[in-house]
């Protein structure tokens, strides 16, 4: 029997709302062609949500040939009727802010209040900005001879699919969907197989707010063939993705099948760096911020933190006391709960076998360091804070992406920098100190996309985004990541005569 195309569903904060499950192509839900289907699982509880429709490469085609087909038409909007379309999808986002927040904390598990409804809430925010931007794109004329002048238009790639991890479902699409379609371009992106549930609600926005059928095509599926299908199209101009430096470099080798352009965020294992000059308090609030928010499954967090010896042991103390105070655990929608479960068993399964290790490493716990089956029948794994770590260990090197940090000392600021380049990723850093100098000479040497000073993973939608080394290639956000969605077109007009 078929999977029906939406189910009604209550949710734990008595939200009542209906479910799509289908696949989003040319505005309506449809049934994956070999009507395969895929299972969400409630992080808190380990129990089913609910199914949707799984695409695979023949799913993909559909999907690819509906925006190809769109973007005949959709090319020729003006940045004016993009970005009214854009704002429309702000108005009504902001109309299901509370619903979209309850649909995201029940499909990843993140608190509600104090995780989800911050993630939408910002969703709007890029919506916001890169509507503004629509009308704004521009090119330069280029006049350096009497005879001759130049200028350059700057044109939508076309049919760019887009890949989002299970982090920030919501986010992750509003970061690669606001540009894309302000720059004219149409879209196939697929969700996680994890977090499917939200963004095919979200999906039900572009309809409303007028966008032509095959501009936004929205699917379900799994890497290995919707996504491996999707980074390979012939017909696709552009690929974004973010995930797994392993997946991302599967992603680029897929792409070479027609040079396609490749924007890609991965991994990350981000220093912080704490000066004996710091301010301690604040140094201990933001590496708080930097790898519990968001159960510690963000590819920026600060998992590294270096710490100067003379204040080393007064920095743990306060952090542990700290994390303890405010980083509460328990159900996605309990009050004052501010971490969740991880997001699937196996993200748990993963976490666990990297605390085990860092024990048999030598590592000491100073906090946590085990499952919290007390917060509930979920994938719940208590903060956790190791100290006395050594370079070669594999909590120091490997991306856990969990609640889970390393902590070690260090005597110069170059031993200091040493240790934090000391990584093949380079997605953020963070130092801390009230030495202003000291602060931009760590800047401008830390090998990383953004680096913080007296802060950690504090983003902005107006400030571009992205990693070096194994942490990717290109930028989000700002005018940086509207740039990505455009090729930049020379025209030369001759004013003279042959010579």
């Amino acid at each position: 029997m078929s999977l029906p195309l939406e189910y009604e569903v209550t949710l734990p904060s008595g939200a009542k709302f209906n479910q799509p499950a289908g696949l989003f192509i040319n505005n309506e839900f449809v049934e994956s062609i070999n009507k395969k289907t895929i299972e969400s699982v409630n992080p808190s509880t380990g129990e089913i949500n609910g199914s949707v429709y799984a695409a695979e490469s023949e799913d993909v085609d559909v999907a690819v040939a509906a925006a190809r087909t769109a973007f005949k038409l959709w090319r020729k909007s003006t940045g004016v009727e993009r970005g009214n379309l854009l704002f429309k999808m702000v108005a009504l986002m902001e109309q299901e802010l509370e619903l979209l927040s309850d649909i995201e904390a029940w499909d990843s598990g993140k608190p509600r209040d104090s995780n989800a409804y911050g993630d939408v809430a910002e969703c709007i925010n890029v919506f916001k900005y890169y509507a503004g931007w629509a009308d704004k794109i521009q090119g330069k004329v280029i006049y350096q001879d009497p005879k001759k002048l130049a200028y350059t238009v700057h044109e939508p790639y076309g049919v760019c699919a887009q890949i989002i991890p299970w982090n920030y479902p919501m986010l992750m699409a509003a970061w690669k969907l606001a540009p894309a379609l302000a720059a004219g371009n149409c879209v196939v992106l697929k969700s996680s197989e994890i977090t499917p549930l939200s963004i095919l609600y979200f999906a039900t926005l572009f309809k409303r707010a007028g966008f032509p059928p095959g501009v936004v095509n929205i699917i379900s599926g799994y890497g290995a063939t919707a996504g491996k299908a999707m980074a390979g199209h012939l017909d696709v101009d552009k690929v974004a993705f973010t995930g797994s430096t392993a997946t991302g470099r599967l992603v680029q080798q897929l792409a070479t099948s027609n040079l396609k352009a490749v924007t890609l965020e991965c991994g990350g294992k981000s220093p912080l760096v704490v000066r004996a000059d710091a301010d301690l308090d604040q140094a201990v609030k933001w590496a708080a911020i930097g790898i519990m928010s968001n159960m510690g499954q963000i590819c920026t967090s600060t998992s590294r933190i270096y710490v100067h010896e003379d204040v080393y042991e007064s920095f743990l103390e306060k952090f542990a006391a700290h994390v303890t105070a405010e980083y509460q655990q328990g159900d996605m929608f309990q009050d004052n709960v501010v971490v969740g479960p991880q997001v699937s068993q196996m993200q748990f399964d993963k976490i666990m076998k990297y605390i085990d290790i860092g024990k048999s490493e030598g590592a000491r716990v100073v906090l946590g360091g085990e499952a919290n089956p007390s917060a509930g029948k979920g994938f719940f794994i208590k903060p956790t804070v190791f100290a006395d770590v050594k370079p070669s260990f594999r909590i120091v090197k490997e991306e856990i992406f969990g609640p889970v940090v390393a902590v070690g000392k260090f005597s110069t600021d170059e031993e200091a920098l040493e240790l934090a380049n000391s990584t093949e990723y380079g997605l953020g850093a963070a130092i801390f100190t009230k030495d202003l100098v000291k602060a931009h000479q760590f800047a401008a040497d830390l090998q990383a996309g953004q680096i913080w000073i007296n802060s950690s993973n504090d983003s902005d939608v107006h400030i571009p985004f992205g990693g070096t080394k194994m942490s990717g290639v290109g930028r989000e956000l700002g005018e940086y990541g509207l740039q990505m969605y455009t090729e930049t077109k020379a025209v030369h007009v001759n004013l003279g005569s042959v010579l």
